[in-house]
């Protein structure tokens, strides 16, 4: 008989190498699937983790994207990583993601066709705001009304959904764009655009914001006594009311960080990669996010190497759709394959499998 016994501490060994490990078992796991499909598995993963990177034909394209892809991903995790760590649950990243890009873009659609240079950090303060602001919905909702915030904030994708939907098609459309959905260009208009810092490498101003978003969080964690209390709330609920911790503040205040940076995330997309609000403006960024935050350990200099790692796959699996035809759903899977393979060796950092007559494995 095989049962699970808590440990009293987590694995260091598992909790080191098990990001690591998930990503071979994950390379194995979807060789595997690519060579289901009758594709070669060694060139798919080549093309998804090499060819990004070195290949002289795609290189010079891909190494910008690289940042380009990486920088909301990093920045949404990092808010989302405080509440994991707290036990709680923002998993309606998506949805703050597209009201910060609807707010930031009404904003700046509003002083159209200024050119101020005040429009954009006014756009940038109109993206917190708007995801922080979604946010507070399933925040109060689980203070006040003991509702669970996974469904809520999950559910709340869908109305920012059908939002963005009524933006695109109505009230956001260019009244220049002869009746087609989507806004005017923001990423072309000097008072409204999210240029690139240096030419050649995809830094813009949210990877800068993504960056400065991971120095903050580790100096928050490690040299702060929030840290100290968001850790404490995760890991020890009942020893974190005795010792004075006010739960509903730090549900309030870890969900509208997560909001606020999503939101943000939102706003430089639609003002620079995207360019502006379409219908499916939204990629998926908020949920990839999760994956990245695990991915990483909520730690933040390992979200930050897991964004890039999880933007490779990104830029890799379109070079794999594109050079050998593997379907756009079985890129996903293999996405997937990552997350379940961390999730499962994350069990076995925090538990042993004990095998009934034996000693602990």
């Amino acid at each position: 008989m095989i049962r699970l016994e808590k440990r009293p501490q987590p694995s260091r060994g598992w909790v080191i190498g098990g990001p690591v490990l998930a990503v071979v078992l994950t390379m194995a796991a979807g060789g595997l699937m690519f060579a289901a499909l009758g594709k070669d598995p060694v060139e798919a993963i080549r093309i998804i983790f090499w060819d990004p990177l070195f290949s002289q034909q795609f290189a010079s394209y891909s190494r910008p994207q690289l940042l380009v892809k990486a920088g909301p991903l990093i920045l949404i995790a990092i808010g989302l990583s405080l509440g994991f760590r707290a036990g709680i649950w923002n998993i309606g990243a998506e949805g703050q993601y597209i009201v910060g890009a609807i707010c930031g873009a009404a904003f700046g659609l509003a002083f159209w066709p200024s050119e101020s240079p005040l429009i954009f950090p006014g756009m940038v303060l109109a993206g917190l705001l708007g995801g922080f602001l979604w946010a507070m919905i399933p925040a109060l909702l689980r203070v006040y009304a003991r509702t669970n915030e996974i469904l809520v904030s999950l559910l709340l994708v869908y109305v920012a959904e059908a939002m963005l939907a009524s933006a695109a098609t109505g009230w956001l459309r260019n009244p220049e764009g002869s009746g087609f959905p989507g806004s005017r260009t923001l990423s072309r208009h000097p008072g409204t655009d999210n240029p690139e810092l240096i030419a050649g490498t995809g830094m813009h101003w949210g990877v800068l914001a993504a960056f400065v978003a991971v120095i903050a969080a580790y100096v928050v964690m490690n040299r702060h006594v929030l840290g100290y209390q968001i850790r404490l709330a995760g890991e020890a609920p009942r020893a974190a009311r005795f010792g004075g911790v006010n739960a509903g503040r730090l549900v309030i205040l870890c969900m509208g960080v997560s909001g606020a940076l999503a939101g943000a995330a939102g706003l430089f997309e639609v003002s620079g990669p995207a360019g502006r609000i379409s219908i499916d403006f939204n990629v998926g960024y908020g949920f990839t996010a999760i994956i990245v935050a695990f991915l990483g350990r909520l730690n933040p200099v390992g979200i930050l190497l897991a964004g890039l790692l999880l933007a490779l796959t990104f830029i890799g699996g379109e070079l794999a759709q594109l050079m050998m035809g593997i379907p756009a759903p079985a890129i996903q899977a293999f996405q997937g394959m990552l997350l379940f393979f961390l999730l499962a060796l994350d069990l076995l950092a925090n538990y042993r499998i004990r095998l009934k007559g034996r000693a602990p494995a």
